[in-house]
């Protein structure tokens, strides 16, 4: 719905509350028609696509304003200062935006809100110390920003606040003792920072905690093991540390925890026992460690148990537990058969880099809600199965680096909500390349709608901030990246590298207008590049290296603004480079 069409709106001065969440509002909201609401008391615009810059002046004139909710839109620029001299203010939310700048000391000036919500922005430099002032705030949320240095000691004498939230930005120093002063706090999450120090003793004085999340730190020494003696805690999160456990010692846990991160924390031999009394627990991160024997029985009576990380281990025998939705056992030295023992409503399988070998079971196709598989780096051979294209919800199928041979099943364009393909280093033939242009998946505009980044990003960052099982590695733009999954609903890559492909690339594969990486590189391509692929206006890397493809390179590639690397190297073209436009500004090209 255009904004505009909220203009009857703006002159029903006496209206008091307008809520319009939701309505998939785009365009600008007109600063001077939302200045007339003087009377208002409650706004909410939230779960909308408004752009451009939140309407300072509009704002300015509602001084009577308790709850404004702007966040789930697509305002850019920074915080305007009239939105702190709006003193009756109890709720402020304005996350998951493209706001930028620093938060203004005069955030101090809003002494009556309770709830502050920043989250997801662009946020840069220091949180203010004036953030002390807010003496009544129940809740501070400011993850996923880009906040530096100390956390400023002020924040002591927030002494209402029941959840704090400065997760995933750059904050640096030890944690500040006064935080130990927050009698109320019920939820604390610092993690994915450059924290330093110890696990601090003075968070012993924090009894009503029932989630601590530090995962993803500098921090450093044994984990205590007073933390599981906080009777009401159920989310604990302490791996992606430099912490170590204490394999010697015997813990009786009193609380009863559902989500549970030791990653990296050095545990050795069998994943230990008390782990069996937390009957509650749905996520379980002990990956990059040293474990290793067989998987206890005990570990298969965990009912709730839907996600697991182990990989990085020793793990020689498998084994799988009947209630997983999300399972990494990547990185271990699993061998024989691929394993189809998995529940069928799993929706997130990781099994690379292990020692997998044959062909792919026709079980597979059991898993109807499988959303991402993972086989990477194995010994997988066998040709591409065509029931494999059977399992329509997959989003992200990854066999990179495998023993794969024959032509790729023209069922493969079955998979329409396919967003990342990697069939890379592998010894696929064929002929034809057209079965590509049908994966629809990779169509649209990467830009999905608020409600599913929404699922993404709870989902993930619920169990932990910066797990193995959060991430997906690609060959992106000649290195390996690892792409966070709050970040996998916009992006979309297909990756044919390092085969034995021997056709022209059809002017067709110009309609995946979605793809940011398409990499066709060491195959046996001919040809002339197709002028279609300039209308790929979101790819930022192309590489069609190192095959037979002859003639010019297309003019419409300066249509690419996005591209940053091309590498076109190894071929038979011919003819002037393009130098209009994007051509002209590229980091990284190769010719």
């Amino acid at each position: 719905m255009p904004s505009n069409l909220l203009a009857p709106h703006f002159f029903i001065r006496s209206l008091r509350v307008l809520d319009l969440s939701g309505n998939s509002i785009n365009g600008q909201i007109l600063a001077l028609g939302l200045g007339n609401l003087s009377n208002l008391v409650h706004l909410d615009l939230s779960w909308n696509s408004i752009n451009g810059q939140i309407p300072a002046l509009g704002l300015g004139n509602l001084n009577n304003l308790v709850h404004l909710d702007l966040s789930w839109n697509r305002f850019n620029g920074s915080i305007p200062p009239q939105l702190f001299m709006l003193r009756h203010l109890r709720y402020l939310d304005l996350g998951l935006k493209m706001l930028e700048g620093s938060l203004s000391p005069k955030v101090g000036s809003l002494q009556d809100l309770r709830m502050l919500n920043l989250s997801s922005n662009l946020l840069s430099g220091e949180l203010p110390k004036k953030i002390g002032n807010l003496t009544k705030l129940q809740q501070l949320s400011i993850w996923s920003s880009k906040l530096s240095n100390a956390i400023p000691s002020s924040i002591s004498y927030l002494r209402e606040l029941e959840e704090l939230d400065l997760s995933d930005n750059a904050l640096s120093m030890e944690i500040p003792t006064g935080i130990g002063n927050l009698s109320n706090l019920s939820s604390l999450s610092l993690g994915t920072n450059k924290l330093t120090g110890g696990v601090p003793a003075w968070m012993q004085k924090l009894n009503k905690l029932d989630s601590l999340d530090l995962e993803g730190n500098l921090l450093i020494g044994e984990i205590p093991f007073w933390l599981f003696d906080f009777k009401d805690l159920q989310a604990l999160y302490l791996g992606g540390n430099h912490l170590t456990w204490n394999n010697n010692m015997k813990i009786v846990p009193k609380c009863t925890l559902s989500g549970l991160s030791l990653k990296s924390c050095d545990l050795q031999r069998e994943i230990p026992e008390w782990i069996s009394s937390q009957t509650n627990l749905s996520s379980l991160d002990q990956s990059n460690n040293r474990l290793h024997g067989p998987f206890p029985q005990w570990l298969a009576k965990i009912n709730f148990l839907h996600l697991i990380l182990l990989s990085g281990n020793i793990f020689p025998v498998f084994d799988c537990q009947p209630n997983l939705l999300s399972a990494d056992f990547s990185s271990n030295q699993f061998s024989g058969e691929v394993p189809t023992t998995f529940p069928i409503d799993i929706e997130i399988l990781f099994l690379g880099g292990n020692k997998f070998s044959g062909i792919l079971p026709s079980n597979l196709t059991k898993l109807r809600n499988l959303r991402r598989l993972e086989l990477k780096d194995n010994d997988i051979s066998g040709e591409l199965p065509k029931f494999l294209f059977q399992i329509s919800s997959l989003q992200v199928l990854n066999l990179r680096n495998n023993s794969l041979q024959g032509s790729i099943p023209k069922t493969i364009s079955n998979l329409k909500n396919l967003q990342i393909l990697d069939l890379s280093s592998n010894n696929l033939i064929g002929e034809t390349l057209e079965e590509f242009a049908n994966l629809t998946g990779m169509f649209g505009a990467p830009y999905l709608p608020l409600i599913i980044v929404a699922d993404i990003l709870i989902s993930f960052k619920s169990y932990s901030n910066n797990s193995e099982g959060n991430e997906l590695v690609v060959n992106w733009k000649k290195l390996k990246q690892r792409l966070l999954s709050n970040n996998l609903g916009m992006l979309f890559l297909l990756d044919l590298s390092n085969n034995q492909l021997s056709s022209e690339i059809p002017a067709s594969l110009g309609t995946l207008k979605a793809l940011k990486m398409f990499n066709l590189s060491f195959n046996k391509l001919f040809g002339k590049i197709p002028a279609s692929l300039g209308d790929l206006q979101n790819v930022e890397g192309l590489d069609l290296s190192h095959n037979k493809l002859f003639g010019q390179i297309p003019i419409t590639f300066t249509k690419l603004q996005q591209l940053t690397t091309l590498d076109v190297s190894n071929n038979q073209l011919t003819g002037q480079i393009p130098v209009s436009g994007q051509m002209n500004t590229m980091a990284n090209p190769n010719f």
